[in-house]
């Protein structure tokens, strides 16, 4: 998932727990968060290509820019070397230093609770993507639509991610490869929608996105192209003139595009993420919002509120309130589903139905999601 900015009038409220402290006995330290400027971490960035490649991926890195103690480095070694930590400048710009309850540190800092023993259920493809992937780079899991692996690599590894053990190497796909699954959709008529997923899709240069893009608007039977991703949230500097003219050219047949963007928490959308939004429903698309019910993230009716709110002031709808998927390594995260339903049903009395996400879980065998 960006030290501090104040360019947000909306930035979120400190959390109440306060960060535990090193001991004064200990051999340890908490680095004063003064010891690196914020505005270091606001490094010349000409490009969202130039962000992508200077994400922090060293917890050390991370830890000292937010004045953090190095007691927590250890777990965060150990969480990284299983699913490497990865999160932009960008995104870290909008924590708040020397809180480690901060709620987008959180989704990004692997901690101790990664290494617990998970309970019964929990698996690495808690989804069933594997049987549901009949060539490379595809998974078809519900009827009239297919998904397609557009890229192997994320902006930002957050850690409840359903995909952390997925085997991005075995869908890393050819010219011939991507031919063969585009051959899949022609073949498969009963399709009238393509999913770009990943990895995320906008990850992947203009040039190979609208190439890709501009084989499915030639597909007859498919009628729109929904793009899942985070980059809007984490790098909004991703959304360009350039993309947006290509994503909604009309020389080939036009298609319905839907941007499905994913943040959890209101205090991700500052006003530069906002902007983006804007952007892209001002070009015709259709911008939803889909967010993970984490424990210790947004597990509070108030949050859930104040992100609706947030969202819809840039034109986005909530879309889905996903329980977690039970993967390994992501275990703390989980909410109870009787706790997740009370926390519905306290947003239906602060708000307006079309701003209440639809509370659903996902569940391997079934043909679509589950309500709840």
């Amino acid at each position: 998932m960006q030290g501090t900015t104040q360019k947000s009038k909306d930035s979120a409220k400190a959390a109440e727990t306060p960060m535990p402290q090193a001991s004064k006995n200990s051999d340890s330290m908490v680095i004063p968060v003064h010891s690196v400027p914020i505005e270091a971490v606001d490094k010349l960035t000409p490009s969202w290509q130039r962000q992508l490649s200077d994400v922090i991926e060293d917890p050390a890195e991370l830890l000292h820019i937010l004045g953090l103690s190095t007691d927590l480095l250890p777990a965060a070694l150990a969480g990284s070397s299983d699913f490497q930590m990865r999160v932009p400048r960008a995104f870290v710009q909008r924590m708040q230093p020397n809180n480690l309850h901060d709620p987008l540190l959180r989704q990004v800092l692997p901690l101790d609770d990664e290494q617990t023993r998970p309970p019964a259920g929990y698996s690495l493809d808690p989804l069933g993507e594997a049987a549901a992937n009949p060539k490379p780079g595809i998974v078809h899991k519900y009827r009239r639509r297919v998904l397609l692996i557009t890229n192997g690599h994320c902006a930002v590894n957050c850690r409840y991610c359903f995909r952390r053990h997925f085997p991005y190497e075995d869908n890393h796909l050819s010219l011939q490869a991507w031919n063969e699954n585009l051959d899949y959709i022609r073949q498969d008529t009963t399709l009238n929608e393509v999913i770009l997923s990943g990895g995320d899709p906008l990850a992947s240069s203009d040039k190979r996105l609208f190439k890709l893009i501009n084989s499915i608007r030639d597909i007859p039977h498919i009628q729109r192209i929904r793009i899942h991703t985070r980059l809007p949230i984490v790098i909004p500097d991703r959304i360009t003139d350039d993309l947006l003219a290509g994503l909604t050219e009309q020389a080939h047949r036009p298609l319905n595009i839907i941007v499905v963007v994913h943040a959890n928490h209101a205090q991700e959308i500052d006003d530069a993420v906002g902007d983006a939004l804007l952007k892209m429903n001002q070009a015709g698309m259709t911008v939803l919002n889909q967010s993970v019910l984490l424990a210790g993230i947004n597990d509070c009716a108030q949050t859930l509120c104040d992100l609706s709110e947030r969202l819809f002031q840039y034109r986005t709808l909530p879309y889905y309130l996903h329980l977690l998927d039970p993967v390994i390594g992501a275990q703390h995260f989980d909410v109870p589903e009787k706790t997740a339903k009370a926390l519905i049903e306290e947003c239906l009395l602060a708000l307006p139905g079309f701003l209440v996400p639809k509370l659903v879980r996902e569940i391997a065998s079934e043909g679509s999601k589950t309500p709840i």
